[in-house]
């Protein structure tokens, strides 16, 4: 990032060739470095945006604008968007429908603006891609048009429609008005909702006492804010003390060097080694960790972000005679032999011929994934034997050789230094063999792609390039912070491409191997990253809470305290009150704890209790609204038609990520976006099926993983009951169905889709349909 002249920083493709995420990435480094500069002047030249007054909607009826994207081709080339735009002019409360290009562009907003102004729309509906990502987009324009953020819905056409339908534009139109319909019936309930502000603890923890959680630290510190450093090792410095010389030339001892010396001069940097981790619990802002020192001495902390940083591991093979034969190693294993007696061990150790293999432990069915360093790891190694030796003869077996942006003229180097490269194909692994006598070379047989035949290797040394793989305990922290690990069990960010160092849990990023194998100044820039994300909410001095929680009724609670005690957080307490002489019982929310899971209204037997905009009577009016649809639009043959809630955080992601994916499941599902799927009551469900509902899913977070702590325990304590009740009605219970679906896990979602589809056709149209 930084330039020859300070103070001046490049990202993005001027500077190499890369994708979106470190694009993304390489930008947020920038303004990390450039605030680092700037710490001594942050705040002096900011001016509080202004908004217009907000507009009282109380007493109108809805008048609901909808503006319907093409995305592109993304959208319009698969959904019929001029036929979804007659559609919707005629639901009710919609005053104006229009289509754009791209809704999410800058002349959009704008229009929006003017629209809402001129029909005086008091309600609007964007269908387009997912709420995960634009949501906030839009709610910050309808509140630049004098109305309440959250008077605004959102239909998923794309990532959930269009993107996983693309080979049948029929129904994906279809599905198209039935999403819009949906939310245009929950809109039509929605209130304005206010959010609370509370102050927050302005300093950070990092996890993770590696290179990036070094970079990290400094990054906060040198910007004026407080730091922890934790790390569970003796030493700081992680896979970084393992790397000797890099491709460059470049010497990574003396770099890390210099960064501990930064970090011990640093005052504003607290460093606790051998430290682990005990608990953490609160949230943005305001979060409490407790620490125990050296296994003993127990401390708790408290800070408003949380940076993880726990890196990744170097898998042990167990193919290839490694750990059986010395003559067998991993890269970093001959990479300390070259670095401390290259020469020697040159001489002694490798003879002739070195044989390299690529892609151990990676790329494969077990780990599809590459891991991104090997190659350029093994060229590096490679083109230093050569250096020492240039007669060793070194032959390098690879799937696909992966030189990322200008780093291809490493690999031309390597070829021009006579290392020769030949490709093996992943049916075909090479194989490697030992002689009886323990000082004869290997034999190493590999099947050529070009000569389509084997050819046989006497190798002195073989050395393996094996996979990064993620450590044993994400899983533990990641329960700790309610945060998801993706398929491989590294830790899972928000959005592969535009919030690449964030979790879906604010006030929570990450950064380095803990999210994917990556390379050393790739680590670099992602903490840094990491860093400038962290202070745009250090650099403020209040958070605003979540505006979405329980609300109560009182006139319909009787005090019956069964919300209390399944709040995850703890936020519902019972109280006491006097009124007209009687002494009456209800029960009190508390703010800055409720993070508006629902549990409490999925509970409540007297609905005395509901979510902002998530209400039972918004939920059941939008399960009813998409049964709608008969039957016999989707297909002449019996077609059913699924209601699925899914959890916002995991599951929904989960769709999300199908979609993204491009991984086409059937289109007889209806997607209604729930908080937590702890929030379904099981009425809702039962009502669903016996109005007519062929099937309904209901999607939340794998046990242990909930945003909530423990909304899915409530959900799969109801699941049994549910199916009781369900035979009770003369229902098969197989019409219902409770799964956990990570954000990760997209192809689990489709999957799961397509099973239930398949079995409900199996079980036919449901007896209720059309009662």
């Amino acid at each position: 990032m930084e330039t020859n002249k300070g103070g001046i920083y490049a990202a993005g493709v001027i500077s190499e060739p890369k994708d979106i995420p470190e694009t993304v990435m390489q930008a947020s480094a920038a303004s990390a470095e450039a605030s680092r500069l700037l710490a001594d002047s942050r705040g002096s030249l900011i001016t509080v945006k202004e908004f217009p007054p907000e507009r009282d909607v109380s007493g109108e009826e809805p008048r609901i604008g909808v503006f319907v994207c093409h995305c592109g081709i993304n959208i319009a080339g698969v959904v019929n968007v001029q036929n979804v735009v007659e559609y919707a002019k005629n639901l009710p409360n919609v005053v104006y429908v229009e289509n754009n290009l791209y809704t999410c562009s800058d002349d959009t907003q704008k229009k929006i603006k003017e629209k809402i102004k001129e029909h005086n729309l008091n309600r609007v509906v964007v269908a387009a891609c997912t709420p995960r990502t634009h949501e906030p987009l839009f709610q910050n324009t309808l509140r630049e048009a004098g109305l309440n953020p959250y008077l605004f819905e959102m239909a998923n056409i794309r990532d959930q429609n269009s993107w996983v339908h693309m080979f049948d534009p029929e129904n994906a139109t279809i599905k198209a008005k039935d999403l819009i319909r949906m939310v245009i019936t929950k809109v039509r309930l929605n209130e304005p909702l206010y959010s609370q502000k509370i102050s927050l603890i302005r300093n950070a923890l990092v996890i993770g006492g590696g290179l990036s959680g070094i970079i990290a630290s400094l990054n906060l510190a040198d910007a004026g804010f407080d730091v922890f450093l934790i790390e569970k090792e003796k030493e700081l410095g992680g896979n970084m003390n393992k790397i000797h010389f890099t491709l460059d030339g470049n010497d990574p001892k003396e770099y890390l060097l210099s960064l501990l010396n930064k970090l011990k001069q640093n005052k504003k940097i607290n460093v606790m080694t051998s430290a682990s981790i005990t608990n953490i619990e609160g949230s943005i802002g305001n979060f409490k960790t407790k620490i125990v020192l050296n296994g003993a001495h127990a401390q708790e902390i408290q800070h408003g972000i949380i940076i993880v940083a726990t890196g990744a591991q170097e898998y042990k093979p167990t193919q290839y005679l490694y750990g059986e034969n010395e003559r067998v190693i991993t890269q970093l294993e001959l990479e300390k032999q070259l670095a401390v007696n290259g020469a020697q061990f040159l001489e002694n150790k490798v003879g002739n011929t070195v044989v390299m293999i690529q892609c151990v432990g990676s790329r494969d069915d077990e780990r599809q994934y590459c891991s991104r360093v090997c190659c350029l790891e093994a060229i590096k190694n490679a083109l230093k034997i050569k250096e020492l030796n240039p007669k060793t003869s070194i032959y390098m077996l690879y799937r696909d050789i992966r030189a990322y942006g200008f780093k291809e003229s490493y690999y031309n180097k390597a070829r021009e230094a006579g290392i020769i490269f030949i490709r093996y194909d992943e049916t075909e692994k090479p194989e490697v063999m030992s002689i009886s006598d323990s000082n004869a070379p290997l034999k190493v047989r590999v099947v050529d792609q070009v000569l389509g035949m084997p050819i046989d290797i006497s190798a002195d040394l073989v050395v393996l390039s094996p996979a990064i793989v993620p450590r044993e305990d994400n899983k533990e922290l990641a329960q700790m912070l309610k945060v998801p690990l993706n398929q491989n069990g590294f830790f899972l960010e928000a959005h592969m491409k535009l919030r690449p160092v964030d979790f879906a849990t604010d006030g929570v990023f990450l950064c380095g191997l803990a999210h994917s194998p990556k390379l050393i100044e790739e680590s670099i820039i992602q903490a840094s990253a990491a860093a400038g994300r962290a202070m745009t909410i250090l650099a403020k001095d209040s958070v605003e809470l979540e505006a979405r929680i329980s609300n109560v009724i009182d006139e319909n609670c009787d005090g019956c305290a069964y919300c209390v005690d399944p709040c995850p957080l703890k936020a519902i307490t019972l109280i006491e009150y006097e009124k007209e002489g009687v002494i009456k019982k209800t029960v009190e929310v508390n703010e800055s704890l409720c993070k508006g899971c629902g549990t409490c209204m999925a509970t409540c037997p007297k609905q005395g209790i509901y979510v902002g905009n998530f209400k039972l009577e918004q939920l059941r009016e939008m399960s009813m609204t998409a049964l709608e649809t008969p039957a016999a639009v989707i297909t002449p043959t019996f077609e059913p038609l699924i209601v699925t809630f899914c959890c916002n955080w995991c599951s929904y992601a989960g769709a999300d990520l199908a979609g993204v994916s491009r991984i086409q499941y059937p289109p007889n599902i209806r997607i209604i976006r729930v908080l937590c799927s702890g929030m379904v009551h099981p009425n809702l469900v039962i009502d669903t099926l016996t109005k007519g509902a062929d099937g309904v899913l209901v999607c939340g977070c794998h046990i242990g993983d909930c945003h909530y702590l423990e909304g899915n325990f409530k959900a799969e304590a109801r699941a049994d009951a549910i199916s009781l009740m369900l035979e009770d009605f003369g229902l098969e219970p197989e019409r219902f169905r409770l799964e956990w679906v990570s954000a990760a896990e997209g192809s689990r979602f489709a999957q799961v889709v397509k099973e239930m589809t398949e079995k409900i056709r199996q079980l036919g149209p449901n007896p209720f349909r059309g009662f």
